[in-house]
């Protein structure tokens, strides 16, 4: 399993990518459910982070699929 400071990393890779070449799916990092803890004092582990990390890769891999055509380089 990789570090938490790897995953972060990774997590802000994503994300600026998602900022920067897709700002439409901006709106929907808010909005992930991964985003919103059920628990009042959630515990933030590799695990958590992983998860939130694989739902963004998701939501970018699923958006270019529907979407060939808007950035083509990537």
């Amino acid at each position: 399993m990789q570090s938490e400071k790897d995953i972060n990393s990774k997590i802000l890779e994503i994300t600026m990518l998602i900022q920067n070449k897709y700002p439409e799916l901006s709106k929907y990092l808010i909005e992930m459910p991964v985003t919103i803890p059920i628990d009042k004092n959630p515990k933030i582990n590799s695990e958590y982070l992983q998860k939130y990390y694989d739902s963004l890769d998701q939501l970018l891999k699923k958006y270019i699929l529907e979407h060939p055509n808007t950035h083509p380089l990537l």
